[in-house]
């Protein structure tokens, strides 16, 4: 049959021309191949064949997206898609990093490239590529080099750089009153934990079709100090948050020679483990967050559209052809307009017939060596050679924790993040013409913020601020809400006997500590209102709720909704759809307004909507008058899970009933937890479906170094007939974690032969 032909082979002998030496591929009974070679040569020829093998669509799609030509396999439907990725010009970036990695390093790419390859040219001559190509009607070109790096510049997009917001930001300034715009202005909350102690332009026309990643596709992790754990011997957690689908985003593998035996994950379409552990060490990231993109306000000669003001010169722009093929259609002659600072990103480059344009300057678009990085650290053996490797880890900025088998717990904040002065500070787009306003370099790799061994024995961190204001360099005016990391924290302080269990425990937690701060507050601010029966039922249940987000529970639904209830009062009549798309960390804003308002400072966004007690009130009628609607008269029956479920979806599933049945055949299931509990589980307002979240969640024992406790949701196939396409969908649910040993692997066995 074709469909149990295309999938992946596990058990027997396979040919690979390119190899020196036999490999051996274990895939064990969670579906984690373990790749056995000789040396690295014949390991990255292994590993993308594997890959291929089984991920061959998503690797596909993904250097697509990322470069700009889905339009070619999808239509007109993905044409403005293509022309913003153009218009950025992540592959360009790859191109010029290519240029700078040592030869090693593009051996190993080139190497990775073969294996995937091979299997392309195999499955062609089969007839055994994956249904979805059959579907699409194309088949994979040729592997690159290119593809892997281009790949890892769109994880650097995915984490974002904060442009949007200076765009939002001079929206406001445009359209309200100075004091009423800078009360939306990023701010963090006073007093709250950081990690390290202490116009001319249409906004809306210019990025209506842009494409804005999860305003916080961030991350727990932390790392415990054997003087508060069982074993005494430090424990490491980590679980990225990004978007979740089918496949997952991440696929775990074991790679092992004789120099090398390390396990984790890696995006598809990259060699080596970018996340994981091997003998001596574990490390895991969350996102910094930092401010490294900006936009730059241009003026344009009103005679030569190609040229642009800098310090009274009229600077020719590079002018870059980027003709994009269309599926059954004609091919559209696209022009990337490149000024000093980098690509014109307002209305994509078209000639927008205005003289200022904006120009974004991003860190991700300079030359960087990530996969130098990963390689190195997956061969570190202890906290120096790793920081030496992080030297080479530039783009995106992320948060590293690390622990080692010989004690030593350590963070730092990793990667190019842009020094600003002249009381620039990444708020608003700023004049391109002037050469005082550009960057001035990055903060020097040995004044990131960093941290070795702290007297309170963990390091966590979760998307919250740094460092306190004691530290010389900007870093970010957009943070996370502060909740995740004050509950892992919490937590965290309590105990001195921690085992790997409690980290698991701890990843799966549902506490609520913005319910916990708020609810008190609106119950106060509501005590002398007339309410209704309706009104008088949920009050009851709230004063009883343990600010749990479970998925039993009713209060969750209440909360949350009041909540999203709150924020349309207070900007969907004022701020328009697409501008609100720009909004990013608006939860944040909203929590200072409620905050300042409930203490007397006021707000001017809540005052024009009746005052602190009149916005709560109406937006609490509209919940439960909503809620019923939804879930009938009982408010007793309803739950959490009613609303907040999971789906992984495919790509392809949406096209039609059938594929829908294929691709997604599990039904959404109800889940805890919610955008700010260390269970993340960000979710679709206007459907509850939860959409983000941890993508692979991780724990180690650095007693216990030859084994790692994962889940990879909702498995680790990519082919919808293989046995671990979603078979960790409830596991992910329910917290259930699976064991993958360095030493000893049991499983189906496949040679890779000369």
């Amino acid at each position: 049959m074709y469909l149990n032909r295309t999938l992946p082979q596990l058990e027997g002998t396979i040919e690979l021309s390119a190899l020196e030496h036999e490999v051996t591929v274990i895939t064990d009974e969670n579906g984690v191949p373990h790749i056995k070679a000789v040396n690295e040569h014949d390991l990255y020829i292994a590993q993308g064949y594997i890959q291929a093998q089984d991920r061959i669509f998503q690797m596909e799609m993904s250097r697509r997206q990322a470069s700009g030509t889905l339009s070619e396999v999808v239509g007109e439907s993905a044409v403005d898609h293509d022309k913003y990725f153009r218009t950025l010009g992540l592959r360009r970036a790859a191109e010029k990093s290519y240029d700078i990695y040592t030869d090693e390093a593009k051996e190993v790419l080139q190497l990775f490239a073969d294996g995937v390859n091979l299997y392309i040219n195999e499955a062609i001559e089969n007839n055994s590529l994956p249904i979805e190509f059959t579907l699409m009607g194309s088949e994979p070109a040729e592997w690159t080099p290119l593809d892997s790096l281009t790949i890892g510049k769109y994880m650097a997009f995915d984490l974002g750089g904060h442009w949007e917001r200076q765009a939002f930001n001079y929206y406001l300034l445009n359209n309200f009153a100075d004091e009423k715009a800078y009360e939306l202005f990023p701010s963090y909350p006073k007093n709250r934990p950081t990690i390290i102690g202490e116009g001319e332009i249409d906004i809306a026309a210019s990025f209506e079709k842009a494409v804005i990643p999860h305003a916080f596709n961030g991350s727990n992790n932390w790392v415990v100090s054997g003087e508060k754990t069982s074993s005494g011997v430090p424990l490491l957690a980590d679980d990225p948050h990004l978007g979740l689908a089918t496949p997952s985003i991440w696929l775990q593998m074991h790679l092992e020679t004789e120099d090398i035996n390390v396990s984790g994950v890696i995006f598809a379409g990259v060699p080596g483990i970018i996340l994981g552990h091997n003998e001596q060490i574990a490390w895991g990231v969350t996102n910094t967050g930092p401010d490294v993109q900006q936009l730059y306000v241009e003026k344009r000669n009103p005679v030569n559209p190609e040229e642009f003001l800098y310090e009274d010169i009229w600077e020719q722009a590079n002018v870059i052809d980027e003709p994009i093929k269309v599926k059954d259609g004609e091919t559209i002659d696209y022009q990337v307009v490149e000024t000093r600072h980098g690509p014109v990103v307002s209305e994509f480059a078209e000639d927008s017939g205005k003289e200022t344009v904006l120009s974004l300057r991003w860190t991700a678009l300079d030359a960087t060596t990530e996969l130098e990085a990963i390689l190195e650290i997956n061969k570190a053996q202890n906290w120096q050679e790793f920081e030496k490797g992080l030297e080479k880890f530039l783009a995106p900025a992320q948060n590293f924790v690390f622990a080692s088998t010989d004690g030593t717990i350590a963070y730092k904040a990793n990667g190019n993040i842009p020094i600003y002065e002249n009381g620039d500070d990444a708020l608003l787009p700023l004049p391109g013409w002037e050469a005082e306003h550009e960057w001035k370099g990055y903060i020097p790799f040995d004044e990131l913020p960093r941290v070795i061994n702290p007297d309170k024995g963990f390091i966590a961190t979760a998307n919250n601020k740094i460092t306190g204001d004691d530290y010389p360099y900007h870093i970010s005016n957009l943070w996370a809400q502060p909740y995740r990391y004050e509950r892992i924290a919490e937590v965290l302080e309590t105990d001195d006997d921690f085992t790997a269990e409690d980290m698991m425990a701890l990843q799966m937690d549902v506490g609520n500590l913005q319910a916990r701060e708020f609810v008190p507050m609106f119950l106060e601010a509501l005590q002398d209102t007339e309410l209704n029966e309706t009104e008088t039922q949920a009050i009851a249940l709230l004063k009883e709720w343990d600010y749990m987000d479970e998925v039993e529970n009713v209060q969750p639904l209440i909360f949350h909704k009041w909540m999203d209830e709150i924020e349309a009062i207070l900007y969907h009549d004022e701020i328009p759809k697409n501008i609100r798309g720009l909004f990013g960390g608006r939860a944040q804003t909203t929590d200072e307004l409620l905050r300042n308002s409930a203490s007397g400072k006021g707000s001017i966004w809540i005052e024009e909507n009746g005052g602190f007690q009149d916005v709560l009130h109406t937006a609490f009628t509209s919940t439960l008058s909503k809620l019923k609607k939804e879930y009938g008269e009982e408010m007793d029956e309803w739950e959490w899970g009613d609303y907040h479920k999971v789906q992984f979806h495919h790509p392809l599933s949406g096209i039609h009933p059938v594929l829908e049945f294929f691709f997604n055949n599990e039904k959404p299931v109800p889940v805890g937890g919610s955008s700010i509990t260390p269970m993340a589980a960000s979710y679709d307002a206007a459907s509850g479906e939860v959409d983000h979240g941890a993508s692979w969640r991780f724990v180690i024992d650095m007693n216990q170094t030859a084994k790692g406790y994962h889940i990879v949701g909702p498995g680790q196939s990519g082919h919808f007939k293989s046995e671990w396409y979603h078979v960790q969908m409830d596991d992910w649910v329910e917290g259930n974690y699976h064991e993958t040993r360095l030493e000893d692997a049991e499983g189906m066995q496949l040679k890779l032969v000369p």
